[in-house]
């Protein structure tokens, strides 16, 4: 098995087809070099059509003997090139000053939140618009300059780079207002607030691609006939392609049940597959179906989300950061979040292909793996700060409300523990019944 790019969402494909594209724009989200990329590119074409362009009004006016017309066009182009030249200084500046900011931001979320909210940062559509226009503005600029002629005979000159500075004032006009948004929309991913509502909105994302119906058992699949291994580098197991994976087992007559569920880190040699009911699929069949990287992501792990939020509320809970209302921000959130897969089928996703029939199964956290991931470690640092608790247990509470019968058992159990532990931090007896006081503002 190797590595490479992976497609399909979160969910059964009779549900949701997966789309080829997904994991390249996954992984093109989570880089800093193709957007500017683009842009340059984009840049260079735009300069020729308008050089072109110029080029061509030149030609009209000369045949139509436009003369007067021409060399009234070439002074205002001279004018301009002064603008344009200070346009080209100007703009690697404010390149600098985006990237400073860009890095101040990233090193600040990264000691205040967690270094898994940089990612937020990376893939900020707004900082790799600005400095993708930055960019595309300085070379348009550069290239621009290049279309001046020292020929100032109207019936010799040959280009006249009107358009190009008409565009060149256009792309700064832009940058600027980019600018403007960029700053604002920096100053708002250093407020915590608006990070946990990313990450809780990145959550939702994956869940809402998750079946709510329910899935046949696992002792359906057949006898296990073999195990395929992975033979890619070591790392983090990102996501699956599960149309490949389904095409191949379907082929095959068998089916697919993936081992390692997605965030495990994975290793040469770990199985990855278990074969059921048929023949193995060969090793090219089975290429690029896992995608194995240094970081977990959002696209199929369903315990991302929760695992960040749990570690801003743990950074927060901190003796070093002692800001219990962060915590209790986290926590909004992380109820909010089990309280939206309370009524999913948890466990295992069962992915089928055409014919409705079961080629590939793919393990997800259960419900009290979500609930244990969600609340364990704040419960055990939450002791000493009747705010968290408080807000705690008033989310525990809507959740015993609104989960299945079959799914309080967790539920109750930390609320117990939470519960002990307030009894053994709290000496005072009217202290500990304040802290066990349900509350969903913690103390407001």
């Amino acid at each position: 098995m190797s590595d490479g790019l992976l497609t399909g969402a979160l969910g059964e494909v009779r549900v949701r087809r997966p789309r080829m594209l997904s994991p390249l724009r996954e992984h093109l989200r989570d880089t800093m070099w193709f957007a500017p990329t683009v842009g340059l590119v984009g840049s260079m074409v735009l300069w020729w059509a308008a050089a072109e362009l110029d080029t061509e009004l030149v030609r009209l006016l000369q045949d139509n003997e436009e003369y007067d017309t021409l060399k009234g066009l070439n002074q205002v182009a001279e004018d301009t090139k002064v603008v344009i030249s200070t346009i080209g200084s100007a703009m690697m500046t404010f390149i600098g000053v985006v990237f400073s900011i860009s890095l101040v931001a990233v090193q600040m979320a990264s000691g205040q939140f967690s270094p898994r909210v940089v990612r937020l940062y990376v893939r900020s559509r707004i900082t790799k618009i600005t400095l993708t226009v930055f960019l595309a503005t300085f070379l348009f600029s550069l290239m621009t300059l290049t279309s001046f002629e020292s020929e100032q005979d109207p019936r010799l000159v040959t280009n006249v780079p009107l358009v190009e500075g008409v565009l060149a004032l256009l792309m700064v006009l832009l940058s600027l207002l980019l600018f403007v948004a960029y700053v604002n929309g920096t100053l708002r991913m250093m407020r915590i607030g608006f990070v946990i509502d990313r990450i809780a909105r990145e959550s939702f994302r994956v869940a809402v691609k998750h079946p709510t119906e329910e899935v046949p058992d696992d002792d359906r699949l057949g006898p296990e006939t073999a195990r395929i291994t992975h033979e890619g580098r070591a790392g983090v197991l990102r996501d699956v392609n599960i149309a490949r994976a389904v095409r191949a087992a379907r082929r095959q007559g068998a089916v697919l049940r993936l081992l390692p569920r997605i965030g495990d880190f994975v290793v040469p040699g770990t199985p990855v597959f278990a074969v059921h009911g048929g023949p193995t699929p060969g090793r090219r069949a089975l290429r690029y179906t896992v995608s194995v990287g240094v970081e977990r992501t959002f696209h199929q792990d369903l315990g991302f989300g929760l695992r960040q939020l749990s570690d801003i509320a743990l950074r927060a809970l901190s003796p070093a950061v002692n800001d219990p209302t962060t915590a209790v921000q986290a926590l909004d959130r992380i109820i909010q979040f089990l309280a939206s897969v309370a009524p999913y089928p948890l466990g295992a996703l069962h992915h089928r292909d055409r014919r409705g029939t079961v080629r590939l199964v793919q393990p997800v956290p259960s419900w009290p793996d979500l609930v244990d991931l969600g609340l364990t470690e704040i419960r055990a640092c939450a002791a000493g700060h009747p705010q968290v608790t408080r807000r705690m247990l008033a989310g525990i509470d809507d959740l015993l409300l609104l989960a299945p019968a079959d799914r309080r058992a967790p539920l109750v159990r930390h609320r117990a523990l939470l519960a002990q532990a307030v009894e053994r931090m709290v000496p005072e007896a009217a202290d500990r019944d304040f802290a066990l006081l349900p509350d969903r503002q913690g103390i407001g």
